[in-house]
């Protein structure tokens, strides 16, 4: 097996419940998979390999790589290899600036719904990411950041932006895993405190700022990484 096959050794499909039918078994294992950064860009994917590292028939894999497709996480080139896109520096800076202007509002409609037992959730939720980083678990972190969010969000039973946030997510998981992959120091400012302390005062203006700040330093801590920008123009040649 060649290197750039390798990675996908990695892909952890989720348990299987049994009431969860096996089409959308695979696809939110590929979901998850995909956010988390375990399939790296430009790793070419193939139906039966796909099928054979979940024991499954190449139908729900094709089924699965469809519905992604759609929602740009993976692309189907002229030769008809599927791949996760690789990333370019003017697309990196679009979906960021999406994630910030989507996820201040997201956060903001969700405050007045946010009670002491929620925040009790919140909390918790980002003990999850603490303990990930601790243990270097880039993987778990990244899924356990996105949960944090994720229930923010969703405290506002009229939300509508949550698939198109995790839209984003899905298109930068396996980038931002490589880049996080490259840095040499991991100093972090943990905004979701600052947020946190936002929704204890019912702070609108503090909790959009504390949110966008946390993207921010997450786009920043990606841009620093020694060597990116030439790889972003290695990518815009090879797109």
């Amino acid at each position: 097996m060649n290197a750039k096959t390798t990675p996908l050794l990695s892909l952890t499909p989720l348990e299987k419940t049994p009431a969860q039918g096996v089409n959308l078994w695979v696809y939110h294992s590929l979901r998850r998979a995909l956010m988390c950064g375990q399939i790296e860009p430009g790793l070419p994917l193939t139906i039966r390999g796909l099928a054979e590292l979940m024991h499954v028939s190449p139908m729900p894999v094709r089924e699965a790589l469809h519905r992604l497709t759609c929602e740009g996480a993976v692309e189907v080139r002229d030769n008809r290899r599927v791949m996760v896109p690789q990333m370019t520096a003017a697309r990196f800076k679009e979906l960021y600036e999406l994630r910030i202007v989507l996820e201040t509002h997201a956060a903001e409609s969700a405050l007045p719904y946010c009670r002491p037992e929620h925040i009790t959730e919140l909390e918790r939720l980002d003990a999850l990411i603490d303990l990930a980083y601790q243990h270097s678990d880039t993987g778990e972190g990244s899924l356990a950041n996105q949960e944090f969010h994720r229930y923010l969000y969703q405290r506002n039973p009229f939300q509508v932006a949550v698939p198109l946030i995790e839209s984003i997510w899905l298109q930068l998981g396996p980038f931002v895993r490589f880049a996080k992959s490259k840095l040499t120091q991991h100093y972090r400012i943990d905004r979701h405190k600052e947020a946190l302390q936002a929704l204890r005062q019912q702070n609108a203006f503090a909790l959009r700022r504390a949110i966008e700040a946390d993207i921010r330093d997450g786009l920043a801590s990606i841009q620093a990484v020694e060597g990116i920008h030439e790889h972003f123009k290695e990518q815009a040649l090879s797109a």
